[in-house]
């Protein structure tokens, strides 16, 4: 069974929103800047060169050579941090949360899209330098998003209490969890590898956000990763007239609403504040509202004055955390960035945020769906051989593949669909006939037309349930098979833990990943792994 792909769109796994976005419907033209397309980025360019404050760059320069000084970094990654200050220089971007141990797959399919992007581009735009960022979600607050993860079918939860923004969360606690995650693992020499990361990173670390860049660095670093917490008054500084507006005009709110309101045929992904901003300290992370001309922190007995929460953001911009309507503004102000790599509930958030970015007078992002991707070794793949089942047939739906491979084994044809044909036919010849007598005539060849259709269709589900039984055997291999490529018959990139993938491919794991995934094409690769 070959390596291949299927497109996003037949895959079934994506929304229809998703489906549309990639097929450039025009419906949603106006909902984006540009497709992400390589010649498209030139133009993107040369607009955020004319639209990015420079002056933004040595702040962010020295804000990340801070928060590397105390881990090793790369060659590669301490260029790339330098070369951001150069006016040629420019980011791809993809953001995750601060999920324990890295959380699902998808984490590094996220990060090797944007690695893999930026050398397409430098590959296309020799003249201009290109550096991966990966923005991590420290302000996030909703711990228990976060706390797990799942290994070989089974989740690993830590167990603790967390009220404020993630990233400053102690990892005093997590010895108790890696010695239970430890035992599972056994002893390999991979397995003593994945309890060194693991501990470097979460044991030796005083909190989530000095862990997880230690452990995405230690993961990409040789690959030129720059890992970023915008937790940071500094960075903050260079947003505050983007908060002080939405503080005194909430210009967010109006626009994002028309915008979703274009979006009614889909599923709105996110709906707006009035206020789009938190009031953020190590244990709180609550909204702001504004009540009868005061500005009050939700859930508590904080409030200001206008004049008295305009003075606060002037002197301490880092008291304010951007909700996920203003963050990626606050992304697009801080960072020289072209493209935004996330997953289809992440790009559908942007695509409410154009206007909003239009009224801000900041350069709207390119918006990519990051690469997916199924992990599978050699073995089942040949199992799918013997089985005679290609991807496509994997990727459906279960009861639909169980249906449509019974259909195929079976010896005889259990679909009654020329019978009904035939029927539907005779029927047609005795409706001819009642139109020449009296209603009541039409009314008994209806009723008898919808019995014995319905009859033949009782007969189908008896017939395709005998052949199930008959057919067990081969019928339960499919079942355990595509069971284990989607594990809950979901996702695999959603449900698994990189650790099971390395336990097996070691550091090999990951080369193999970034030389398979192309970040513009739309393709679900399947991967094959030893």
């Amino acid at each position: 069974m070959p390596t291949d792909s299927i497109s996003y769109q037949n895959s079934g796994y994506f929304s229809s929103l998703m489906n549309d976005y990639l097929d450039q419907k025009s419906n949603l033209h106006s909902l984006y800047h540009r497709f992400p397309k390589l010649e498209n980025f030139e133009d993107q360019i040369l607009e955020k060169q004319s639209n990015y404050d420079n002056n933004n760059r040595s702040v962010l320069v020295s804000a990340l050579q801070k928060q590397y000084a105390s881990i090793s970094s790369s060659v590669l990654t301490k260029q790339n941090i330098e070369v951001l200050a150069l006016p040629n220089t420019f980011t791809v971007t993809t953001g995750h949360q601060l999920n324990l141990f890295s959380g699902p797959l998808y984490f590094l399919y996220k990060i090797i899209s944007t690695i893999n992007l930026t050398n397409e581009l430098k590959a296309k735009y020799p003249s201009y330098n290109f550096v991966p960022i990966y923005w991590m979600a420290t302000e996030d607050h909703d711990f228990e998003e976060i706390n797990y993860f799942n290994f070989k079918g089974k989740k690993f939860r830590w167990n603790t209490e967390s009220t404020g923004p993630v990233g400053r969360l102690s990892t005093k606690g997590l010895e108790d969890f890696f010695d239970v995650y430890a035992l599972e693992l056994g002893s390999s020499t991979n397995a003593e590898a994945i309890k060194k990361l693991f501990k470097e990173s979460y044991l030796n670390h005083d909190n989530l956000a000095d862990a997880t860049r230690y452990l995405a660095n230690a993961l990409f670093g040789s690959y030129g990763l720059v890992i970023l917490d915008a937790d940071n008054s500094d960075l903050k500084r260079a947003f505050i007239p983007f908060a002080k507006e939405e503080l005194l005009h909430q210009t967010s709110h109006q626009l994002v609403l028309e915008t979703a309101e274009k979006l009614k045929e889909y599923t709105v992904q996110v709906n707006p504040r009035e206020i789009n901003l938190f009031y953020i300290e190590d244990n709180i992370r609550e909204r702001i509202v504004l009540e009868n001309g005061k500005y009050k922190v939700n859930h508590t007995k904080i409030e200001f004055s206008e004049t008295e929460i305009l003075e606060l953001l002037e002197n301490h911009p880092e008291k304010f955390s951007p909700n996920v309507i203003m963050r990626p503004l606050y992304q697009e102000v801080i960072l020289p960035n072209l493209c935004y790599i996330g997953g289809g509930g992440e790009i559908a958030y942007w695509l409410e945020l154009k206007s909003f970015f239009d009224a801000a007078k900041v350069t709207f992002p390119i918006l990519l769906l990051r690469n997916s991707a199924l992990l599978a070794t050699e073995k089942q793949a040949k199992k799918a051989e013997k089985l005679y089942l290609n991807w496509t047939n994997l990727f459906s739906k279960q009861a639909n593949l169980i249906n449509s491979k019974t259909k195929e084994l079976s010896e005889f044809p259990i679909d009654l669909t020329p019978i009904k044909e035939q029927l539907r036919k005779q029927f047609e010849a005795l409706f001819e006939m009642a139109n020449h007598t009296d209603e009541s005539f039409m009314g008994a060849v209806k009723a008898q037309e919808v019995k014995q259709t319905k009859g033949l269709e009782n007969l189908e589900k008896r017939l395709l349930t005998a052949q199930k039984r008959k057919l067990s055997d081969v019928l339960q291999r499919i079942t355990n098979l595509q069971n284990d490529l989607f594990p809950n018959q979901s996702l695999q990139e959603r449900q698994a833990n990189f650790s099971e993938f390395y336990l097996e491919n070691g550091e090999n794991l990951i080369p193999m990943i970034i030389n398979q995934l192309k970040p513009l094409e739309q393709n679900f690769d399947i991967i094959l792994l030893p």
